[in-house]
């Protein structure tokens, strides 16, 4: 057995676990970062970049086919797989790159191989143990299924979605969450057929009711299908279609299903318990600090209770990070992290919903304006349809930002500045929004809840 020591061992090269590695390292910290996969994780390979690179696939056939509304004498002749998912991989083997050399310029060792948390902390791969001063828990997650349900074949999870060699003739989506919703938003944008099958009452369920409802009327309107409020009961597939049937015996067939449940914490066979790690549902136990209760060892990312987000990751692996080194850092509260779905129309959401809000403060205590983008030019000359919602505490400052409508992912950064600092509206208010952009829409919802709307009655 060979040991290698280091100020920081991390255990999973993804978003949280390579932003640690990073930060450390400028702080002056010998790092070792260990990888059983590609150094990204997820977010780089298999998630985030991949599927946005899809979604923005999606977009131009949309333009295309609408091109003669704008004058633009043009024709969608097919959707070619194959050039699609070229494309696709040549962003991620971009971003890979580029990842690949800003980790070697900072001097971080990496280690590929699938790492074991041991009981005296250290890590070990193979024959080879690694000591740290401190250590990162950063093993990030994995798709999940339903008791029953055997992913193979025609039932696909995001991974097996993603090499798909063809655009499938019709699909099922299992789950109308973030996942769900932006695969059913790029097949139809391709040409399937897509039906969407969501237990609770709405898609994107977490998201306020607003932004919901609003995506629902959208979907409709594009002829994206959706049964909502029925819980699944089983899958059956054949050698060229699926079947799936609902509590209540409705059946839906397609060419494949997609499993859109949520994503999994990856800790299991890892060692973690044995080393006294606390696990809740298979989630990391940690305090504000991201400690796990076990001494000088971390926890961030995935594993990590909370919303699933990369840039999260990023977050607290930085914030880890910085802590090791001696730094007070503040813990981020889950409500001030942006949250965006890049389906079309897109969701966008910071800080509370208004039912939160309500539930939190009290109907009376309670404010929210809705401007519809109807009104915003910008968002006109696009083609979007959508809404801004923006709520706040009678007489106080803002709680939530609310978004729905193409592109409006590009405005949550000044719903997140308006929710973390603790705006009132009539901070904002006085505040210039250039002309014409999208960004007016959010600032007439200020203006109407400060008292003097501008492009609104």
């Amino acid at each position: 057995m060979s040991i290698h020591e280091f100020d920081l061992v991390i255990l999973g090269g993804g978003s949280g676990g390579y932003a640690a590695a990073l930060r450390a390292s400028e702080l002056g910290k010998k790092v070792v970062l260990i990888e059983k996969d590609k150094v990204g994780g997820t977010c780089l390979h298999r998630g985030c970049i991949p599927t946005k690179a899809l979604l923005h696939a999606a977009e131009v056939a949309d333009h295309v086919r609408s091109a003669a509304s704008v004058g633009v004498a043009a024709s969608l002749t097919g959707i070619d797989a194959s050039g699609v998912r070229t494309y696709r991989e040549g962003i991620v083997a971009k971003k890979y790159k580029g990842l690949e050399g800003l980790i070697k310029a900072r001097g971080i060792t990496v280690v590929h191989g699938e790492g074991r948390l041991e009981a005296d902390r250290s890590v070990s791969v193979g024959d080879d143990r690694y000591v740290g001063a401190d250590v990162v828990l950063a093993t990030g997650s994995y798709s999940r299924s339903l008791p029953g349900l055997e992913i193979g074949g025609r039932i696909l999870t995001s991974e097996q979605a993603l090499d798909l060699d063809e655009v499938p003739g019709s699909v099922i989506v299992l789950g109308g969450g973030v996942i769900g919703v932006e695969f059913a938003s790029v097949w139809h944008s391709f040409g399937a057929e897509v039906t969407i099958v969501e237990a609770l009452p709405h898609l994107v369920p977490n998201e306020d009711v607003a932004l919901s409802k609003g995506l629902e009327r959208a979907f409709r309107r594009k002829g994206i299908a959706y049964h909502l409020g029925t819980r699944f009961q089983k899958a059956e597939q054949d050698d060229t279609q699926v079947t799936v049937t609902l509590e209540d015996g409705t059946s839906f067939r397609a060419d494949y299903l997609l499993v859109a449940v949520g994503r999994g914490p990856a800790t299991a066979g890892l060692g973690f318990e044995e080393a006294g790690v606390t696990l809740d549902r298979g989630f990391v136990t940690v305090d504000e600090q991201l400690r796990t209760g076990v001494d000088r060892l971390w926890a961030v990312g995935d594993i990590v209770p909370g919303l699933q987000l990369a840039h999260r990751g990023f977050l607290q692996g930085v914030a880890v990070a910085e802590r090791i080194a001696g730094m007070q850092v503040a813990a981020l509260p889950e409500a001030h992290i942006p949250r965006v779905t890049y389906c079309s129309p897109e969701v966008a959401s910071v800080g509370i919903t208004e039912e939160a809000a309500i539930s939190a403060h009290g109907a009376d205590a309670v404010v929210s304006y809705e401007y519809n983008l109807a009104g915003n030019g910008k968002s006109e000359i696009i083609g979007t349809g959508g809404t801004v919602k923006v709520v706040r505490q009678k007489d106080g400052p803002v709680l939530g930002v609310h978004l729905l409508g193409d592109r409006v992912g590009e405005l949550i950064t000044e719903g997140q500045l308006a929710v973390a600092w603790e705006a009132h509206p009539e901070d904002i208010a006085p505040l210039i929004h250039a002309h014409p952009t999208q960004s007016e829409a959010l600032g007439e919802a200020f203006l109407a809840l400060a008292g003097k709307p501008l492009h609104a009655l």
